[in-house]
């Protein structure tokens, strides 16, 4: 196991509040039917979240991340190898949940149809 997997697994034993809040939705399947993977290496990144299906990463940002060089040149490289990158505060992920699994859920669904957040048998 090379050092970028050894790191991706430290991270996710060690996940944020928000980090997990969204995990908790996005994992087996639980948004619109797809897979992601958490703190997965891609090339010498390591994404917070990805749908390799839809090309999708999610990243769940602390202030450290406010205004970062370092983000937009990550992202770049990112793109260029076909991924859309969607960021999110934490603050937001804590505190308005479903709008930004609304999101993710429109990034990764190819089709509209129904969204699985109002839950099931509920209009």
């Amino acid at each position: 196991m090379d050092y970028r997997h050894r790191f991706a697994k430290d991270l996710r034993a060690n996940m944020t509040d928000a980090e997990r809040l969204l995990w908790k939705h996005l994992r087996a399947h639980r948004l619109a039917g797809g897979k992601f993977r958490r703190r997965q290496p891609i090339g010498p990144y390591i994404v917070d979240f990805v749908h390799f299906g839809a090309r999708l990463i999610v990243e769940a940002d602390g202030g450290q991340h406010s205004d970062s060089a370092g983000d937009r040149q990550r992202d770049r490289w990112l793109e260029e190898r076909g991924y859309r990158v969607l960021r999110f505060w934490n603050n937001d992920i804590l505190k308005s949940t479903e709008a930004v699994l609304e999101t993710i859920f429109k990034a990764v669904s190819p089709f509209p149809c129904p969204s699985p957040l109002k839950g099931e048998g509920t209009e």
